[in-house]
């Protein structure tokens, strides 16, 4: 799977721009502010149709523009694919193949893209729900039913945190709402749990070997799943539902005395464990990076396990952040296999094989230009 082309019109500080991209290694050069990770970004909202670094869909659009929009033409099972994002006042749109798709989970998993920032090392030392996001995006990539459910669950979600509110105040007496609001927040959070279980037993799969490798053997990496109801992992959806109907009858007076909703999925948590102490808490800065490393590489596997063709990998000012070990260890990891698009300053602290061999481009004030045309 790689992107062969992208079009951008008025998206961020690019006014227009039309650029083929190599299907190994893309180096994005430029300074700081000029349009680099604007760049990336695109990429990855053409995957997951949102960014990762803001909420406000406005900030996506051009200062003086009424919309912006992120063509690609991606190569996927040897077939050659347009997708189109469009961003105005009135929302989103998402195109496969010139057809608008009516949800945007029927767009999401049609290209798959793994993104490596100095940022994501907040999904090891961060808040929970970095971690919960972290989740939630990439089980997306790979089961989009996955999104459905959850943007159900968080719509449900919203309704019961403001009935409990009422309740709360006294200002509602309408407890067989809340009976009612709960039936259809469980048969989400059930699918959603269920899910996260099979997602975390592959990383674990693939994240555990791959750290031991960064590590030179020195650090065993275990990753344990924090829920706010006690239940196995090896339980299925319908053991999980009557977990969680028991759990909410346990919490019920507790929840309306606090007007809101206390036990789900949007309160859960990953633990990272480095040779059984947490890492968040007692690791040391290059523990937190390995680890983080680990987790992005372990991405690429699970999803060409489960996807049958490698994403494309994002890494956005992260080599820097890395010492030269960890550099060569993520950079041979994906030699050969995995389109990789790089943003940096410069070259000049980057010492590999792999990128001799690079395509580079100059990112100035939101003009992309290929060296040779420089």
């Amino acid at each position: 799977m790689h992107i062969e082309q992208l079009k951008l019109t008025n998206y961020r500080n690019y006014e227009t721009l039309d650029i083929t991209f190599d299907d190994k290694i893309n180096v994005i050069i430029g300074e700081n502010a000029q349009g680099k990770t604007n760049l990336m970004e695109a990429i990855y909202v053409l995957s997951f149709t949102r960014s990762h670094r803001t909420m406000r869909e406005k900030e996506l659009i051009r200062w003086d523009s009424d919309y912006a929009t992120i063509e690609g033409r991606i190569t996927k099972r040897n077939q050659s694919i347009p997708l189109q994002i469009s961003i105005s006042s009135k929302g989103k749109k998402a195109k496969v193949n010139h057809l608008e798709q009516h949800r945007l989970s029927d767009y999401i998993g049609a290209v798959n893209v793994v993104m490596f920032a100095p940022e994501d090392l907040t999904i090891v030392k961060g808040a929970p729900q970095i971690r919960r996001r972290f989740m939630d995006m990439e089980l997306g990539q790979i089961q989009p039913t996955y999104i459905y459910h959850l943007s159900q669950y968080q719509k449900i979600l919203k309704q019961r945190n403001h009935l409990l509110k009422q309740l709360q105040r006294r200002s509602s007496a309408d407890e067989t709402m809340l009976d009612v609001l709960t039936d259809q927040l469980v048969e989400h959070a059930s699918f959603l749990l269920e899910r996260r279980f099979v997602y975390l037993d592959l990383l674990r799969k693939w994240a555990g070997p791959i750290h031991e490798g960064i590590s030179r053997n020195l650090e065993n990496l275990e990753i344990q799943y924090d829920a706010t109801i006690k239940v196995s992992e090896e339980a299925d959806k319908e053991k999980i539902a009557t977990i969680y109907q028991d759990s909410f009858k346990d919490v019920r007076e507790k929840e309306i005395e606090r007007g809101t909703t206390l036990i789900g999925p949007h309160r859960d948590d990953l633990i990272f464990l480095v040779n059984g102490k947490d890492v968040q808490t007692y690791g040391s800065q290059g523990q937190q990076r390995t680890t983080a490393l680990s987790i992005k590489l372990a991405e690429i596997e699970l999803i060409y396990q489960e996807v049958g063709e490698y994403p494309i990998l994002l890494l956005d000012d992260v080599l820097s952040e890395l010492d030269d070990y960890r550099q060569s260890h993520l950079l041979n990891t994906i030699q050969g296999k995995v389109q990789t698009f790089v943003s940096t300053t410069n070259v000049d602290g980057i010492h590999h094989e792999t990128l001799k061999n690079a395509e580079l481009f100059y990112v100035h004030q939101g003009v992309a230009t290929n060296k040779e045309e420089s």
